[in-house]
């Protein structure tokens, strides 16, 4: 058993003997400079790859700055437009507060207001939803209340209690409606 152990161990000893000892290989010229260039290839494309994973980093962190950015001001359009619509309001409660008994000129100036304020909205891809006469649709219309009607359709929209509107073909606000069923 004694023995057992002391080959092993002398065995081991060997072999780590032989992986402390520096082998030396002989090679051709060409073959040493093949090797060489090879190494110098891989330690190029080695920094190259690095370059191009900082290149990529930075890309990533500035395509965020950048859309921080545009997130931040994405509105400045359409503010804008609603200072000017704020302007027409202050101008129109001035001019309904120096002549209080013009109620048709207040009137008058409401309406221009709305008018420009439809437009703005129609600028920016805004539309109202169609909705009274039409059949009840869930991806548009909402409904708050139900009215029996026997000379219209079941789920026609009697009544719309609160506009929808659409941006760019896609529902911002549903219309909130009163439908129509049989007794």
């Amino acid at each position: 058993m004694e023995e057992d152990k002391d080959n092993q161990k002398n065995t081991q000893e060997h072999k780590n003997n032989q992986k402390k000892e520096e082998k030396v290989v002989t090679l051709k010229e060409v073959e040493y400079l093949a090797l060489l260039e090879e190494v110098k290839k891989g330690k190029d494309s080695w920094d190259k790859m690095l370059r191009n994973q900082a290149d990529l980093e930075n890309t990533h962190k500035r395509l965020d700055r950048e859309k921080q950015e545009f997130v931040k001001f994405a509105n400045e359009g359409l503010i804008l437009d609603l200072l000017n619509v704020l302007d027409d309001l202050e101008r129109t409660v001035d001019l309904a507060e120096s002549s209080k008994e013009d109620l048709s000129a207040f009137l008058k100036g409401i309406e221009m207001i709305l008018a420009h304020l439809y437009e703005m909205l129609k600028n920016h891809g805004v539309k109202p939803i169609e909705a009274e006469g039409k059949i009840f649709d869930p991806n548009f219309h909402e409904a708050l209340m139900q009215a029996e009607n026997k000379e219209l359709p079941e789920h026609t929209i009697i009544e719309v209690l609160q506009k929808g509107y659409l941006i760019h073909g896609r529902v911002l606000r549903t219309a909130k409606v009163k439908v129509s069923k049989k007794l």
